[in-house]
């Protein structure tokens, strides 16, 4: 009797004995006016244990798949904080070198073309320095290294990159340009735009000079375009390879990166034609102190709003994701306490 369950009206029934129902539907046990269960009864109440069994193991499912992008969120804003405090130091500390550097090599009072003027001499003629560089990256974009090695003041790109740097600490508005060979893919030479007299001048920091023409005029990369205005401005300059013409610059080559490089870099031409122009791209790639801060910037930002779109989701699922700072309590916890009294002898019974 105590195997076998009718089905009334308003009666709940229990869901543990649905296999006994299903094996044996004893109609000789019912009472007076109960109706049996029978075989399709016992299909459908195994239909809803199995669909609640089913939400149940998907909500599971869903809360673990939360828990672990939460957790990932985590590390990311985590770590991009770290990495912006990491840049924030590496900058200050840079910023403060470069600040005694100039102030070492720029005549204070003088206009801004004589401490260009002045910069150029002592690349050339400053006291002496390491003459090789000791590391294997000679494409450095660290100050710290470009101006001290000789090595690296004779390579155009770490040349202009320690002249950028030390005009910029100086006062003066400089940055990178790069002159690209006839396909528009890889750079033939390096050289720097100066800000001087509302104009934006070119000088060659590898070969120590600001280009004028032969009246003695500072010449803008739009004139040196022009094969008559580049012939004169470069006859003096020794050994001066005349691919290192101004038919075809750039601030920001992406041509380089692969598969998507080219693309991205002609699409970015016609859609904003001057994109490279209203910005100052040069402390960014010609600094790495700064391109770090900028990065643990950016990342930091992608995880708060990440964070935020997470807690927007769990909120609407009656979850809640763990805040970054109870994860590294967790973690501090678990890594540095010690295990329960006993638990080893527990795990390891002695014989």
């Amino acid at each position: 009797m105590d195997d076998v369950v009718f089905f009334r009206t308003n009666v709940l029934f229990n869901v543990h004995l649905v296999s006994v129902l299903a094996d044996q539907d004893r109609a000789e046990f019912a009472p007076t006016g109960a109706t049996p269960f029978g075989i399709e009864g016992v299909g459908f109440l195994r239909g809803a244990y199995r669909q609640d069994g089913m939400r149940g193991s998907t909500g599971m499912k869903k809360e673990s798949v939360f828990q672990a992008v939460s957790f990932s969120i985590n590390v990311l804003l985590i770590s991009s904080i770290l990495l912006t405090l990491f840049g924030l130091g590496w900058e200050y500390s840079t910023r403060w070198y470069l600040s005694g550097f100039s102030n070492a090599v720029l005549p204070y009072s003088s206009s801004p073309e004589k401490k260009v003027a002045a910069i150029l001499a002592w690349m050339e003629q400053g006291p002496a320095r390491d003459a090789e560089y000791y590391s294997d990256d000679s494409e450095t974009r660290d100050p710290v290294d470009t101006l001290n090695y000789k090595e690296l003041l004779s390579v155009c790109g770490t040349a202009t990159n320690a002249f950028v740097n030390l005009a910029s600490a100086g006062g003066i508005e400089a940055r990178r340009l790069l002159l690209l060979d006839e396909r528009g893919m890889d750079t033939n030479h390096v050289v720097a735009e100066v800000y001087l007299d509302g104009r934006w001048v070119i000088v060659d920091p590898s070969f120590h000079t600001i280009l004028r023409d032969s009246a003695g005029h500072l010449l803008t990369k739009e004139e040196l375009a022009r094969p008559a205005v580049f012939q004169d401005a470069t006859r003096n300059i020794a050994r001066y390879d005349p691919a290192y013409n101004y038919d075809h610059t750039a601030f920001v080559h992406f041509a380089r990166l692969p598969f998507v490089g080219h693309f991205l870099q002609s699409k970015l031409n016609s859609v904003l034609p001057e994109w490279q122009e209203r910005i100052n791209w040069t402390l960014l790639v010609e600094r790495q102190s700064n391109a770090t801060l900028v990065a643990g910037l950016v990342l930091l930002c992608c995880a708060i709003c990440l964070r935020r779109m997470m807690y927007w989701y769990g909120r609407n699922l009656s979850m809640i994701p763990m805040s970054p700072w109870e994860q590294l309590s967790r973690g501090g916890v678990a890594l540095f306490s010690a295990p329960p009294a006993g638990k080893s002898e527990r795990n390891f019974p002695i014989a």
